[in-house]
């Protein structure tokens, strides 16, 4: 059991109940139809679509050995010069490939590239490019003993050492997606001397406060977080929604256009993300699908949940006793954001029910130093809609790009 999360062996079901579904309903048996990208790794995308690819380990204070994907420069831009680094962090259960999955017209790390910036995609340890350690191995629960504050005190300053060294440059600017935005404020409140390694700090809809979270699968950890917790100690179960060739199976076969059962993919999507009629490609759910998720720790997920009930952005609960220990007080302490120096630009949207646009503005009045508020103009935009709308350049990319030479 120690090898397997509460997603595969429940996913297993699901993948039997859908097979058969599909073979009885007509599921998409097209070989052809297969897009090729659904078999490549990022460093491969990138390299398909004529760009330079790099991979990169970075190995954290604690042991965690960490894989950073790079993009030195564009091919609208090859000839320039003392590039300025751009990182770009991942959120919960995602990795590096979703800054590039959607092509050179659509993926941020194509287009910052051909901007003229050195481009560097994190992955939050225990996805599957971050999934080793200079002891521990995956199938131990003291490897899967972290949330998003192991992340940000940890692996984060590592990083961001490694890449101003690597490059020769006094800062570099920052782009947080929803979990990797929540990663950075761990880091600058947490290690306060960060901040001034940072020009501008970009939160893509980012995960703070999150009282208003309806999320179904984040509110679950939120209401029974505590049980959860005792199940997965109980059975050996630590990580959740790793990476598996079973979503690429189904993604595949019933999702994909002219399959039957494409509507219910719609539907579970619409379930954990909200949907966005004009924006969605579900013609790119096989892809997506295929590549994500990427896995993550369940303490994660219980890390958030715990903050959507306190409504608070509060360090880890452990429980009275072991609070006492660790913090010297009964409950958790909360992040002390006012250190966090950085000029802020936070982008968000109106139709995203993980952070909500209440939990946004709370964001925006603790931070000190916010320079730019901006919600997206589509009305429908969704929490994904960052990655993988249909015109998410126009969007959202475009502003990025203002802020980016501003700063």
């Amino acid at each position: 059991m120690r090898n397997l999360s509460w997603c595969t062996v429940s996913l297993t079901a699901v993948a039997v109940t859908s097979v058969l579904l599909g073979y009885l309903l007509g599921g998409s048996q097209d070989p052809t139809a297969r897009d090729p990208d659904i078999d490549l790794t990022t460093v491969e995308l990138i390299a398909k679509y004529g760009y330079p690819a790099e991979s990169h380990t970075v190995v954290s204070e604690d042991g965690y050995i960490l894989t950073l994907h790079r993009i030195p420069f564009g091919k609208k831009s090859p000839g320039e010069t003392n590039r300025q680094p751009v990182f770009i962090q991942n959120g919960l259960g995602f990795s590096s490939v979703e800054w590039v999955i959607m092509g050179p017209e659509k993926g941020l790390g194509y287009i910052l590239a051909d901007a003229g910036y050195d481009v560097w995609l994190g992955n939050s340890r225990g996805n599957v490019w971050s999934k080793k350690h200079v002891t521990l191995h995956p199938s131990s629960a003291e490897f899967w003993d972290f949330s998003w504050h192991e992340m940000g005190i940890y692996d984060l300053p590592a990083i961001t050492d490694y890449i101003l060294r690597r490059t020769g440059q006094e800062k570099l600017s920052y782009i947080g997606y929803s979990m990797g935005a929540t990663m950075f404020f761990v880091m600058t409140s947490q290690k306060p001397e960060y901040n001034k390694n940072i020009n501008v700090m970009i939160a893509l809809t980012p995960g703070m406060y999150m009282k208003y979270c309806t999320s179904p699968i984040l509110k679950v950890f939120g209401i029974a977080g505590k049980e959860l917790e005792w199940l997965s100690n109980l059975f050996g179960i630590y990580q959740i929604l790793p990476h598996s060739s079973l979503f690429t199976f189904i993604a595949r076969h019933f999702c994909s256009d002219g399959a039957v059962t494409q509507p219910i993919c719609i539907d579970i999507w619409k379930l954990i993300f909200a949907y966005n009629h004009k924006e969605s490609n579900t013609s790119a759910l096989p892809l997506i699908m295929s590549h994500g998720p990427a896995g993550a720790s369940i303490k994660s997920f219980q890390h958030f949940g715990q903050n959507i009930n306190s409504g608070e952005f509060m360090k880890y609960d452990y429980g009275e006793e072991k609070n006492l220990i660790m913090y010297g007080s009964r409950i958790p302490p909360k992040y002390d954001v006012s250190k966090i120096t950085v000029p802020v630009a936070i982008m968000y949207a109106q139709n995203d029910i993980i952070t909500d646009p209440r939990d946004v503005a709370k964001t925006k009045e603790a931070l000190p130093n916010v320079i730019a508020f901006l919600k997206v103009k589509d009305e429908e935009f969704t929490h994904v809609d960052f990655i993988w709308a249909m015109n998410v350049k126009s969007l959202v990319y475009e502003d990025i790009l203002r802020l980016l030479r501003k700063y």
